[in-house]
């Protein structure tokens, strides 16, 4: 499946934002240049995450011989070329090589959060249309009860097996791939009900991972720990394309467990990570914490998926001497990053983002092929500074375009720049400045929620009359889902009725409202809308 028309193609090529590079390529480049280096390694609590498994550590040739492995699996359980393979698996040596076997063969990757239960998965599995999946032996009950075909488990029948290795150099002999082809296909969680499926090609991931790369200035001597899944934009642009490129050892961490995560740092000696902004804050006030480990190794630290607190990311640099790189991206749009040697000022990096296309201005990676427009609500360009606009941008990092069958309207306008629904303000000439996002998405650890999904399950509850869902702070998550609640007359609710209630239906967990607000009513604007920014003022 071609994602990009020719002329796009064409464009991106010709200015070397896009190059012929493959996943798989660049796989097979670090295993011949660093074969017995580490190349990525389990979280010591794996044992507790994954039932049937242990604790692993891969050099290069390791990693390659054991894609190789389940490639052949693969093939001899049917996949071919271009066929969806769906994959849950927390972060982990397995997920690694799991979603390098799927694109060694050609096949596409729709990779699912481990929170995802039943009703996530019997949702978007048909919409990717999925016939196989990878998945834990703890976790496949739930898969075999959605329907799927064919289920290989790790910690059961794919842990040990093997296909036919003529087989599988015969396919890969045969195999053509074009940096165009559709290599993954991720899942959104927006004010919609029904996530919207992103696909994303060589071409796409190559650019994100060359600027996730270039600005935080990773190399094969790095130590990088993800605690980001690697399922969307942030665990496969800022962590896994990065590793592809440049080498560095991958140690893996998966769900976050902030004890077993500053041993990480302390034992693998690690370089660079990422961490939310909210558990950056405490844990810059709280030293007797971080005096408990040795985190010496660390340089630099990304972080986003909310505001950073420019006091926070100074005092991270003038205490321990460790960069913040203020990060924003989506998994349809752009990674602007702010780095340390492009905006060496703390309190810049913490507010602003680069202006891609600003005149006179060089960026890290692929950011200086996107150009930038910010427009109004009255539907006018933004030229000024200081205005609210919502960004709307094109360039090597934006994708094609949502899975068929799962998104209502077009996300570009008519001059093909996407609409991210984000607003932005211009700054100083040539900064961004992040004001607000435009719908009610809440970002529980770096994870979305979206309200418009749980108010419609929480409207079949029987003491329920009227319900909204917003999101309210919380100093390590960065923020939890709080039901503002309305009841019918002669009830009453409580926050464990409506949790039991939401996992009867087979809800992630991390969707789950942890507060709940009984009011009168709920407030509304003339046209009837609820005014959510109340709501929130009020948490």
């Amino acid at each position: 499946m071609r994602l990009h028309a020719k002329d796009v193609v064409e464009r991106y090529t010709s200015a070397g934002w896009w190059t012929d590079d493959t996943i798989d390529g660049l796989l097979r480049a670090r295993v011949a240049e660093r074969p017995t280096a580490l190349a990525v390694a389990d979280p010591p609590n794996k044992p507790a995450l994954m039932a049937g498994s242990q604790v692993k550590r891969l050099t290069w040739a390791e990693l390659d011989a054991e894609v190789d492995r389940v490639a052949a699996v693969l093939l001899d359980r049917g996949v071919a070329a271009s066929d969806v393979v769906a994959v849950q698996l927390p972060n982990s040596v397995e997920l690694a090589v799991t979603v390098l076997a799927v694109v060694r063969i050609g096949a596409i990757v729709t990779p699912f959060p481990v929170q995802f239960r039943r009703y996530e998965l019997a949702q978007l599995t048909p919409l990717a249309a999925a016939s196989v999946f990878v998945t834990s032996a703890d976790r496949a009950e739930v898969v075999h009860e959605i329907g799927v075909d064919t289920v290989l488990e790790w910690g059961g029948d794919l842990e040990t097996a093997t296909g036919d290795s003529g087989k599988l150099a015969a396919h890969l002999a045969a195999l053509s791939v074009d940096p165009n082809d559709c290599v993954t296909i991720c899942w959104t969680s927006g004010t919609e009900a029904t996530p919207k499926g992103v696909p994303r090609c060589h071409y796409d991931w190559g650019a994100v991972g060359w600027t996730c790369a270039d600005a935080v200035g990773l190399g094969p001597s790095d130590v990088v720990l993800n605690p980001f899944p690697m399922v969307n934009m942030a665990g496969i642009g800022g962590v896994f394309m990065p590793w592809l490129r440049t080498g560095f050892a991958l140690i893996q961490h998966h769900p976050f467990d902030l004890p077993v995560y500053l041993t990480q740092v302390a034992s693998e000696r690690v370089t660079y990570t990422l961490a939310p902004p909210a558990l950056l804050t405490m844990l810059l006030h709280k030293p007797e914490v971080l005096g408990q480990f040795d985190i010496s190794s660390l340089t630099r630290i990304g972080s986003g998926s909310a505001p950073l607190p420019p006091p926070m990311v100074r005092g991270w640099q003038e205490k321990h001497g460790i960069a913040i790189i203020n990060f924003f991206g989506s998994n349809e749009g752009i990674a602007l990053l702010s780095d340390p040697e492009t905006m060496p000022d703390p309190d810049d990096r913490a507010r602003y983002f680069p202006r891609p296309d600003a005149p006179g201005t060089s960026w890290p990676g692929t950011l200086g092929g996107t150009s930038v427009k910010l427009f109004s609500h009255d539907g006018t360009e933004v030229t000024s500074e200081g205005v609210p606009g919502e960004l709307r941008l094109s360039g090597p990092t934006v994708f094609a375009g949502y899975l068929a069958g799962t998104a209502e309207a077009d996300p570009f306008d008519d001059d093909g720049y996407l609409i991210t629904g984000d607003v932005f303000e211009l700054a100083q000439g040539r900064y961004l400045r992040y004001v607000d996002r435009a719908k009610d998405l809440i970002i529980r650890g770096g994870t979305n929620i979206a309200p418009a999904e749980i108010e419609a399950l929480l409207a079949g509850h029987p003491a329920v009359a009227e319900v909204a869902v917003v999101g309210y702070p919380d100093a390590v998550l960065g923020e939890k889902a709080c039901a503002m609640v309305v009841v019918k007359p002669e009830t009453s609710v409580t926050l464990e009725s409506l949790v039991e209630f939401l996992r009867d239906t087979g809800i992630a967990s991390y969707k789950l409202p942890e507060r709940l607000e009984v009011v009168e009513a709920l407030p509304r604007n003339s046209l009837g809308k609820i005014l959510k920014r109340e709501l929130r003022e009020t948490l």
